[in-house]
C-alpha cells in the first residue's frame, strides 16, 4: 500500500486536511502553531484506491526549541519513506522562507510532489495561489481543508501520481507472517533462531534491521513467508527517532501480512508504542500472536506467568482472545511454540464454516438470548452466513438491523469464538436486512 506524507511549515492546516482525508478527527487542530508533534497515521480511499496517510509536525529550521528540532528530523524521515509528498502552503501569507526551503528539499528528494495551497476559502483568494508556481513543483492545487473545497480534485491528482501496487513476493499463495514490534525486542534474533541460520544482522543497537526482509520458511511441517521488519537508517542517522522509523516499516509489513507476531520485552511490559502497533494490527484486521521475549531476565515465582498474562489481556481488551507465548530467543526457549501458535491462528483466520452448521449452532443461542427490544419493536434474526472475505466475517439477516447495537454484536462475536475457535483473529459482525 502506498504512503502519502503531508508536509509543510507550522499552522498551514496539515492536520485539518489529514482529518478530512481519513474521515475522523484523529489529529488535534488548533490555531496555535506547533500543536502536532507526533505523527498520525490513517487510511484514505478515493476512486477505489486505498493508501496510507501520515501527518507530520510543522517544518522549521535554525530553531532553539528542542521539539521543533525533533519535528524537523521526523519530517525529513517522512519525506524519505513516502511514495508521494503532499506539500501544503497557505494562500494568505504567500511564499515564506520555510516554504522555499521545503520546496528545495522536495526538488532534491526526487519524490513525486503534489503542491496544495490551503485556506483558499473564497474566489478572490484564488489569485493569491498563482505565486506558488514560482516554487517549481508543477501544478498548484487550491483547496480549503476546513470546508473541503477543492479536495476532490486534489485527491484525483494524488491517486494519479501514486505508484501502482505491485505484488513483490515470489510466493503469493503462502501465508505471510510478519514479526513486528519496537526496536531491539529480538525480532531478528527470533527470525534467525527459527531459520537456524544467521539470516539477519543482530547487534545490541536498536534499529539494526533496515528493511522488511521476507524469507521462505519450510521446516517442521510449516511453510510460509517469514517477514522480519523494521528499521536501521544509515549509520549517521541510527540515533534519529528510531521508534518513528520502526512504526513506518511495521505499517507496511502489517498491511501485506496475514498474521502478525507482536514481540514485546518482558522487562518493559506492554508499553504505549507496543499498543500503537497492536492497534494497527487490529485496524488492519490481521491475526495476532503476542510473544513476550527475554522471559529469562524476569524474576519469577509460581504465579508470575499467570499474573503477567492476565495483566496483558486487561490491556488488550476487548480484543484479548490472543495466544501469548513467553520465550527467551537467546536460550531457544519455546520458540517452536511461536510457530505452532502462528500456524493455528492462520488456520482460524482462513477458516470457512458451512452455512448449515452456522445456523444449527447460532440460531438456538440467539433464541435463548434474543436482541433487546428497541422502542417496543422486536428484532428477529432468521439466518446467518459467512461472508467471503480474508478475515472471518459473518452476516446476520434480520427484520430491523438498525436496532441491533454494539453490545449485542459483541455477544454474537463471543458466541462465535466460543463455538468455532477464532483465537487470535478479529471477527466482524454485519447485520443485514432480511
Amino acid at each position: 500500500m502506498s504512503l502519502v506524507a503531508i508536509v509543510g511549515r507550522p499552522n498551514v492546516g496539515k492536520s485539518t486536511l489529514f482529518n478530512r482525508l481519513v474521515g475522523m478527527r484523529q489529529a488535534i487542530v488548533d490555531e496555535t502553531a506547533g500543536v502536532t508533534r507526533d505523527r498520525h497515521y490513517g487510511k484514505c480511499e478515493w476512486c477505489g484506491k486505498e493508501f496510507s496517510v501520515v501527518d507530520t509536525g510543522g517544518y522549521t529550521s535554525n530553531s532553539d526549541d528542542i521539539f521543533e528540532e525533533e519535528i524537523r528530523k521526523q519530517v525529513l524521515l517522512a519525506i524519505d519513506e513516502a511514495d508521494l509528498v503532499l506539500f501544503m502552503t497557505e494562500a494568505g501569507t504567500g511564499i515564506t522562507d520555510y516554504d522555499a526551503e521545503i520546496a528545495d528539499l522536495l526538488r532534491r528528494s526526487g519524490k513525486p510532489v503534489v503542491l496544495a495551497v490551503n485556506k483558499v476559502d473564497t474566489g478572490d483568494k484564488m489569485y493569491d495561489s498563482y505565486q506558488f508556481y514560482s516554487l517549481g513543483l508543477g501544478e498548484v492545487w487550491s483547496i480549503s481543508s476546513a470546508t473541503g473545497g477543492g479536495t476532490g480534485d486534489l485527491l484525483d491528482e494524488i491517486v494519479k501520481k501514486l505508484p501502482d501496487d505491485k505484488a513483490e513476493d515470489d510466493h503469493p499463495e503462502l501465508p505471510h507472517i510478519a514479526i513486528v514490534g519496537k526496536p531491539n525486542v529480538g525480532k531478528s534474533s527470533l527470525t534467525n533462531a527459527l531459520l537456524g541460520t544467521e539470516r539477519n544482522i543482530v547487534t545490541p543497537l536498536a534499529g539494526t534491521t533496515r528493511d522488511s526482509i521476507a524469507t521462505h520458511y519450510n521446516k517442521f511441517g510449516h511453510e510460509f513467508m517469514l517477514v522480519d521488519t523494521a528499521g536501521m537508517r544509515k549509520k549517521t542517522k541510527v540515533h534519529e527517532d528510531l521508534e518513528f522509523y520502526s512504526v513506518m516499516r511495521s505499517i507496511r509489513a502489517i498491511e501485506h501480512s496475514d498474521i502478525c507476531i507482536l514481540m514485546i520485552d518482558a522487562q518493559n511490559g506492554l508499553e504505549a508504542q507496543d499498543m500503537s502497533i497492536f492497534n494497527l494490527i487490529a485496524r488492519n484486521r490481521k491475526g495476532c500472536v503476542l510473544v513476550v521475549n527475554k522471559w529469562d531476565a524476569v524474576e519469577k515465582d509460581s504465579n508470575t506467568m499467570k499474573e503477567y498474562t492476565e495483566s496483558l489481556k486487561a490491556r488488550l481488551a476487548p480484543f484479548n482472545d490472543i495466544p501469548i507465548i513467553f520465550t527467551s530467543v537467546i536460550k531457544k526457549q519455546r520458540i517452536m511454540d511461536v510457530l505452532d501458535a502462528a500456524a493455528k491462528v492462520y488456520a482460524n483466520y482462513s477458516k470457512k464454516i458451512p452455512t448449515s452448521v452456522l445456523n444449527e449452532t447460532m440460531l438456538p443461542e440467539i433464541e435463548n438470548y434474543p436482541p433487546p427490544a428497541w422502542k417496543g419493536k422486536y428484532v428477529k434474526i432468521k439466518y446467518v452466513t459467512q461472508i467471503p472475505s480474508k478475515c472471518p466475517s459473518f452476516a446476520f439477516f434480520c427484520n430491523l438491523p438498525q436496532y441491533v447495537k454494539e453490545p449485542y454484536k459483541r455477544f454474537l462475536e463471543n458466541r462465535l469464538r466460543e463455538k468455532f475457535d477464532f483465537t487470535g483473529c478479529p471477527v466482524r459482525i454485519f447485520m443485514r436486512q432480511k
